[in-house]
């Protein structure tokens, strides 16, 4: 609490880092900016390459706390505008590697003259010896640092190991054990790049440029000097570059980059529009509403490099474990070293190689990207199909799902009232009369449901401009007014008994059925008599049905209804999408009560609903889910995952990608330590070598990103 606190008091400055090779850098990275006069915290984010700074700092004491890696460190700028700085930075191969393919080229040489000279040949070695200095420099440079201050990393381990096989004459290994390394951590970062680039690719989406009107002309303008009011004009396949709201035009948009919904959507004035989407048919012109830091694809960008860099469960225990791991290797490597030489008249020569081995094959390279690539890679993934996962911590939660409660209005139904029936009784004047009657009574009323019969009546072109007189709301009943001298009565059932009227068997019946059917029933008539039944009910959503299914088979053993509502229509409702529980008639404190139940019963419980009316349930389930995320701030902000595309069909897919997340990470743990393992098996017969170590070591470093990046080619199933 006390430092959350500081952290508040204090300006937080966040930069981009290049030049990343590995989490543990990364995490070194961050001890010593921590140890800046002026720095009263600081925060890696290792998987969007960023450091947030609390306290008073310089670029220049950044890039000298990260020399040992050489990192370079710019102030975090729009995005758009890094990647294209990104873009320009970028170094041909060979230069980028000019110190590797060296000394590969002076190792090469090495065989050579070895092959021709012999082995103990003086200017073998002095070859090995230069492919060694060269290829290695940064790495003693580091490596060397971490020995005079007792830290234990995996640069510490291969230094030790590299000086000790110089040390007995094996200069040629030492030499392969260099090249191996450096290669391997090209790997990892060319791995955690491709993973990282997974939503850097989201930054592309939105143009950099847009058509403005102002004062009468047409002028291109940069996104950052558009400002909130302009009129942005978009043509047919043209992208948007900002949010905003239609104001003339008609057009279908596609939303995928945002939302993840493959078909387009029509748009017209007054709906609302975002960045990056594009415009399919005709031309639009758009009310900029937001700046371009504000828009939701910037939002979203900003929100997963944050998701990127929270720390999964898993995370945190390869983190702790590698933190003891390290030592221990080095402690083990000093035993086989010394304890058969010592006790058991072992050749010193023979155990101090094999010790080194141990120490080359104690380097945790895989066990430390393991998780980090495997989150980056799914909250990536997820990102492009329009789900946002907001940590690794809710990636993993939501792959441990036993049971998902969902709110009813707006998730499991469209959460818009139409009207689903209409009778006149017993022919009693024109429907189309009877329908502009009630149509104008209800103009006038503020009653929920009044909107589905203005509608209704809108498509059936019927007028309902009539005069209405003496008109008032019967509270909790319904409402009356007279029209041509009659006065009609519009509410539910007990104010027409309120007002003794009788209706026959026929008549309940009908009332009774619609109700059943979880509709809510209106009732019109006069003082004397019904004249009609009118039905609104608030529509399942088509796919509802085998979202629900998709869920059971999947495992969710448990899939809940809450809802306010009453029970007729909750049982009806839960009935047709097929729900395994229903809870109606619930205050907002009893939904929270009862996610509370869950929670305690199943352990890990999805809530899901709009993100805003549910905000207490969302907050006390293990993993929140809001619907809609794309047009609203508040599901964006509070929600654990958010629904970009406001559709149901991404939560099977979320859940499956969850699972898919842990079970890779399970994988890479565990072939990461079981390689180490089998190959520390091999110093028992004295068959382990510096080669079968590094390339133990390199060989589980691929395979684990490789299993990693695995994830950003999970596909939503199609319906």
């Amino acid at each position: 609490m006390f430092e959350q606190a500081e952290r508040s008091e204090v300006d937080m400055t966040s930069y981009r880092v290049q030049g990343f090779s590995c989490a543990n850098c990364a995490g070194k990275f961050e001890k010593n900016v921590k140890k800046l006069s002026g720095v009263h915290d600081a925060k890696v984010n290792f998987g969007a390459s960023k450091i947030e700074v609390y306290g008073n700092t310089t670029i220049e004491e950044l890039e000298k706390a990260g020399a040992f890696e050489n990192l370079k460190v710019t102030q975090d700028k729009p995005l758009r505008e890094e990647k294209q700085e990104v873009k320009e930075e970028k170094e041909p191969f060979y230069k980028k590697h000019s110190t590797l393919l060296y000394a590969s080229l002076l190792i090469v040489f090495g065989y050579i003259s070895q092959f021709v000279n012999g082995e103990e040949n003086i200017i073998t070695s002095l070859l090995f010896a230069a492919a060694i200095v060269i290829g290695g420099y940064s790495l003693f440079k580091v490596g060397f640092q971490n020995l005079l201050h007792f830290e234990f990393d995996m640069k510490t381990l291969m230094t030790v190991a590299i000086i000790g096989a110089a040390i007995i004459g094996e200069w040629a290994e030492g030499a392969i054990v260099v090249i191996l390394f450096a290669i391997s951590e090209s790997l990892e970062r060319f791995s955690m790049d491709r993973a990282r680039q997974s939503i850097r690719s989201l930054m592309d989406i939105a143009p950099k440029e847009a058509l403005v009107r102002r004062n009468g002309q047409e002028m291109m303008i940069h996104v950052d000097d558009i400002a909130v009011g302009d009129i942005m004009i978009v043509k047919p396949g043209q992208k948007l570059a900002m949010d905003g709201v239609v104001v003339n035009g008609y057009s279908a948009v596609n939303q995928a980059a945002i939302t993840g919904e493959s078909v387009p959507v029509e748009k017209t004035v007054d709906d609302e529009v975002f960045a990056g989407t594009l415009n399919e048919e005709g031309m639009l012109e758009v009310k900029v509403t937001k700046l371009v830091e504000d828009t939701t694809i910037s939002k979203i960008i900003h929100l997963v490099e944050e998701a990127q860099g929270e720390r999964a469960p898993s995370q945190a225990f390869v983190d702790k474990f590698a933190k003891y791991y390290t030592p221990i290797i080095m402690i083990i490597a000093g035993l086989v070293a010394v304890v058969p030489p010592l006790l058991f008249g072992g050749s010193w020569g023979t155990w101090v190689y094999q010790g080194l081995a141990v120490l080359v094959v104690g380097c945790p390279c895989a066990l430390v990207i393991s998780t980090p690539i495997s989150i980056v890679s799914a909250i990536g993934n997820a990102a492009k199909k329009g789900v946002l996962i907001k940590g690794g911590i809710y990636l993993e939660e939501m792959g441990a799902l036993k049971a998902i409660a969902f709110d009813k209005t707006g998730t499991l139904t469209k959460g818009i009232p139409v009207v689903t029936d209409f009778k006149v009784i017993n022919n009693q004047g024109n429907a189309k009369e009877m329908l502009s009657i009630i149509t104008a009574l209800e103009y006038r009323s503020q009653h929920p449901l009044a909107s589905a019969i203005m509608k209704k009546a809108e498509e059936e072109n019927i007028p309902y401009d009539v005069i209405v007189d003496d008109f008032s709301s019967i509270t909790g009943k319904g409402i009356k007014g007279t029209i041509n001298g009659t006065t009609y009565y519009i509410g539910n059932p007990k104010l027409f008994e309120n007002l003794s009227v009788d209706f026959n068997n026929e008549q309940e019946q009908l009332v009774k059925s619609l109700q059943n059917q979880g509709k809510t029933v209106m009732v019109v008539g006069t003082e004397k008599e019904m004249l009609a039944v009118i039905a609104v009910a608030d529509e399942v959503r088509e796919s509802s049905k085998e979202i629900i299914q998709k869920l059971h088979q999947l495992g969710i053993k448990k899939t809940i209804m809450l809802t306010g509502d009453n029970k007729g229509t909750a049982n009806a409702i839960g009935g047709h999408v097929g729900v395994t529980d229903i809870q109606a008639e619930l205050l907002p404190q009893d939904k929270l009560e009862f996610i509370k139940q869950l929670r305690s019963k199943y352990g890990n419980v999805a809530m899901v609903g709009d993100g805003v009316n549910d905000a207490p349930a969302l907050a006390a389930s293990t993993v929140g889910i809001a619907m809609g995320g794309a047009g609203t701030d508040t599901a964006l902000e509070t929600a654990d995952v958010a629904l970009m595309g406001d559709d149901l069909r991404k939560l099977p897919f979320s859940v499956k990608l969850s699972r898919k997340a842990l079970t890779i990470i399970k994988q890479n743990i565990t072939f990461a330590l079981a390689i180490k393992f089998i190959a520390l098996l091999l110093v028992v017969p004295g068959w382990l070598t510096l080669w079968i170590a590094i390339l133990s070591d390199m060989g589980a470093t691929l395979l684990v990103a490789l299993n990693g990046l695995r994830l950003m080619r999970v596909e939503e199933d199609k319906y």
